[in-house]
């Protein structure tokens, strides 16, 4: 049974950084791409970045560039997302995301089985 996991959302000031982990416990292979969304009270899920098993063609959305940096943790099961200079705009539930699919864009495409995690809470404060 595949596992997925976030933690560190938290209540920030604007400004502030913050960093979440995801764990992913249950797949057989290695070979699977990660990926951050995140949903804001009666928005749609939106994607924030992504990046393959190995480090490879990492995406940001426009209004990640230059403030989030997404990693692969020591634990190889683990990627990170951290977020700086935060704003009341990026208030949302963040959910992290894995499938088995040629590229991170793909993450939640159907036609590529998506693990989801329920989320953690990220609330900016002004």
């Amino acid at each position: 049974q595949v596992q997925v996991m976030e933690s560190g959302g938290d209540l920030v000031q604007a400004g502030g950084s913050l960093r979440l982990s995801c764990t992913v416990s249950g797949l057989t292979s290695s070979d699977y791409q990660m990926g951050w969304f995140r949903q804001a009270p009666g928005k749609e899920r939106v994607g924030v970045s992504c990046i393959g098993r190995n480090g490879e063609d990492p995406y940001y959305s426009n209004s990640a560039k230059g403030r989030f940096t997404m990693s692969i943790g020591s634990a190889k099961n683990t990627f990170h997302l951290q977020m700086q200079s935060l704003d009341i705009d990026d208030t949302a539930t963040y959910i992290c995301a894995v499938a088995r699919a040629p590229n991170c864009r793909l993450i939640g495409n159907n036609g590529y089985t998506t693990y989801w995690g329920q989320g953690t809470q990220v609330t900016v404060s002004s």
